[in-house]
């Protein structure tokens, strides 16, 4: 299987588990914190199952660098529409810089 549509799972898996921990930390009672921990345990742990796969036919560095970087993109954005957090210039520069990062990093890996 292409190792970046591996990787690209591994980061929407992670965005979910991110989403679950988000739920379970404004959850008020402790039984409403029960599924959104069984969604962190499971999401977290697929997602590194699924770095690992990635990382057997891409670098490390870019695999990592990638996973975090457009992990913290998705979860920004989805954080806006599902939790009704701020958007502003200053996070969209945060964003557009990491995303430059990744591309300096990916074509440094080049051969």
């Amino acid at each position: 299987m292409n190792p970046w549509v591996v990787l690209a799972a591994a980061i929407v898996v992670e965005v979910a588990g991110t989403i679950c921990l988000k739920f379970a930390s404004i959850a008020t009672t402790p039984a409403d914190r029960i599924l959104p921990g069984i969604g962190v345990a499971v999401f977290y742990g697929s997602t590194l199952v699924l770095m690992a796969i990635a990382m057997k036919s891409l670098d490390a560095s870019t695999t990592y660098v990638v996973w975090s970087g457009a992990g913290m993109a998705l979860i920004t954005v989805a954080s806006v529409f599902l939790f009704k957090e701020s958007f502003d210039w200053v996070k969209l520069a945060g964003i557009a810089f990491v995303a430059v990062g990744v591309m300096v990093l990916h074509s440094a890996s080049q051969p």
